[in-house]
This record gives structure tokens, sequence and C-alpha cells, in this order.
């Protein structure tokens, strides 16, 4: 009997890291995505890598440290109460994904453990209210720093990096000999190959993160109550990832790609570099990172900043100046353009044609974000506290 409730815990901790993948794999690549620097089906694949290379070297902490840290008692971990937990962060997530919004994963699988803890009367409050506290300071942070990169310096990054993509293929496959050669196609510009090697290795970065902290939300009760060894839950868990982010991913990566704001090249860079620091930084405290909600609030941050140029902080404060906020916010920079002065309003300086963001789009992925950890939440408290079989 034991045995077959191992297999299904191992088959529902998969079921958990399958939709980690789909969530997590939006705001990765969605800025390379959405700059058409890669494919999705690239994207997916160096999610896979990088997700499965910070979960063996980083994210067996994070494993230990929600298994053990977050309950004052981890005997509460047993066998069936760590299926039970794993199954509400599995249709948690799915739910995200059915909609096409990247949910926190982390946000969802501390609630469902906090409220098995919550029904137990063994929450660590301490432990919850430092993870509750940075994940609302860290959007705030990412939030602040893009606008003000947004505001005073895109112009001249965007100078620095802005490219237009050529006609033809990044790279070309030599079959001339033994084993095929990528190599640079002759349409393929310095500048664009640069800046596409730039936000390709960021998203490698953001999917190495969210490995640090993403692994332990799939496998932690399971390794917590000392059925599953760490590094057969670690190699599980990857696998189960890459399958997310080839399947149920694109929808996600459309929606943190193209859905939520056209980003160019410039943008996709800046929202990738705030919220990868970010996550690494969290990562480093033993915090598991709500990435989703860092890059959400960058991608809007950084277009706010940019349609607030041509108006002084003063004007912006007092509400007297307002001006339209745009996709052209992010996107009316050319290469060598001479800027005016912040705070100078031209009507040909403001930004008119379109939104920056689509309205409803974000208000989904704002509900979603919300709403999917709260079912978690609920449903295992819920879960523990009444149905006898738990013995909670």
């Amino acid at each position: 009997m034991v045995e077959l409730l191992l297999v299904v815990g191992v088959l529902v901790a998969m079921f958990v890291a399958y939709n980690i993948g789909g969530s997590t794999t939006g705001p990765a690549f969605g800025p390379a995505v959405g700059a058409d620097a890669i494919s999705k089906t690239t994207a997916a694949a160096l999610m896979g890598l990088f997700f499965f290379l910070g979960a063996w070297t980083i994210g067996r902490n994070v494993v230990t440290k929600l298994g053990t840290e977050l309950v004052v008692d981890p005997a509460v971990f047993t066998l069936e109460s760590s299926i039970a937990v794993l199954f509400f962060i599995g249709i948690a997530l799915l739910m995200g994904n059915l909609f096409g919004v990247p949910a926190s994963t982390s946000m969802t699988a501390v609630g469902a453990i906090a409220g098995l803890a919550l029904a137990g009367g063994v929450l660590d409050m301490a432990v919850m209210g430092e993870i509750a506290v940075w994940w609302v300071v860290s959007p705030i942070i990412g939030f602040w720093v893009s606008l003000i990169l947004g505001r005073y310096f895109y112009a001249r990054l965007n100078r620095m990096v802005a490219m237009e993509r050529s006609t033809g293929p990044l790279l070309d496959l030599d079959r001339s000999g033994v084993v095929p050669v990528p190599r640079v196609n002759q349409t393929t510009n310095r500048r664009e190959l640069v800046g596409t090697i730039t936000v390709v290795a960021i998203g490698c970065l953001m999917a190495f993160s969210s490995g640090t902290s993403n692994i332990a939300n799939a496998v932690a009760p399971l390794v917590g109550s000392d059925e599953l060894a760490m590094n057969p839950a670690i190699i599980l868990g990857g696998i189960a990832v890459a399958i997310g982010a080839f399947t149920i991913a694109r929808r996600t990566l459309e929606t943190m790609g193209s859905d939520i704001t056209e980003l160019p090249l410039t943008a996709a860079i800046v929202v990738a570099s705030v919220s990868s620091t970010l996550v690494v930084f969290l990562s480093a405290l033993g915090i598991p990172a709500s990435f989703v909600i860092i890059a959400t609030m960058s991608i809007v941050g950084l277009g706010w900043g940019r349609a607030t140029r041509p108006v002084t902080v003063p004007e912006a404060v007092t509400g007297e100046e307002t001006p339209p906020v745009t996709v052209d916010a992010l996107a009316e920079d050319e290469e060598g353009e001479a800027l005016p002065p912040i705070g100078e309003k031209d009507a040909e300086d403001v930004p008119d044609p379109s939104a920056l963001f689509n309205p409803a789009t974000t208000a989904r992925v704002v509900l979603m974000q919300n709403v999917v950890p709260a079912i978690a939440t609920i449903g295992a408290y819920l879960t523990f506290r009444f149905v006898p079989i738990f013995g909670i």
C-alpha cells in the first residue's frame, strides 16, 4: 500500500512540476520570444536545461527550507498529506495555465503548505512572515527600478543595443563536415547577434534561478516526508518541467511576450535583467521567489517610466500632466535619435498611437496571480482541518 501511495505521490509531484514548466517559461523567455530573438521551441529547450542545472546545484537548499523550516513539526508531512498538498498545488497551477496566466508557483506552493500547517497548528509564523514581506517588497522594487531605467536610461540603452532584425535566420548549419556546425548567417549583423545572445543569456539566468527556487514547490513535501530521496526527486521534477515547457508554456509565452506589451529587444533585456537579479537575490536569502509577479511589474514599470519621460517629476506627482501610456513609450526611440531633455513636452514627444499594455490581459494576470495561491491555501486548510483520513 505504501509503495502504491509513493507512486501516486511521485506522479502528482511530476504533475506539479509539469505545470511549473508551463507557468515559469513565460516570465523567463517571454521577453526574448516577444522580441523575436528565439522561437518557442528553443525557449522550451533552454528552460528545461537551465532549470535542471539550478535545481541540481542550489535548489536542494530551498527544498530543505520548505520541507522543514516552514512548519514547526516536519512530521506533519506524512505520505498522504504530502500527496494532498501536491495535488492542491498542481490543480491551482493548472487553472492558471488554462487561463494562459503564469501563476506564481512559489506563492501557490507555500500557500498549500501553510494551509496544511495551519490545520495542524504547526505553522512557523516568523518564517511565513519573512517570505510574505519579500513577496510584497520585491515586485515594488522591480517596478520602480524598471521605471527609473525607462525614464532616465532607456534611450541611451536603446542606442547601444537596439537593432533591426535581418530577413534571414540568425544562424545557419554548416553540414559540410561530419557534424553540423552552426555559423552566423551572412545577413546577420554584429549588433543583432550580440543583442540576441544577451537577451537569451539573461533568460537562461532566469531559468536557472527558477530551478533554484521552484523545484522545491514540486518535491519538497515528498522529500520532507523522507519517502523520496533528494537526487531522484530533482531528476523527476526536471523532466516534468521540460515537458511542461514544450507543451502548455506556449500560452504563457504569448501572454508575457506579446499580449501584455509588444517588447522590443532593449525592453526585453531590461525586464529580464531586473527580474533575474531580484530572483537571484531572493534565492540567496533562501526565499522562494515569486519572479512571475516581479517580471510582470517590471514590464509595466518600464513602460510607465518611458511614457513619463516628457513630464517632470513634480508634474507627474501632482497630476498636472499625464501622458498617454503606449507601446511607443518603449519602441519610439530609433538608433541615433536626438531626444529632448526630461520634461520638455512637444506633442510629438508624447506617445499616442496605442496602449502599452492590454488592460484586460493585465487585469487577468493580476487577478489570477492572487486567486491561484488562495485556492491552494484554502483548499489545503479545509481538507486537512475537516477530512479525518489525514489525522492532522
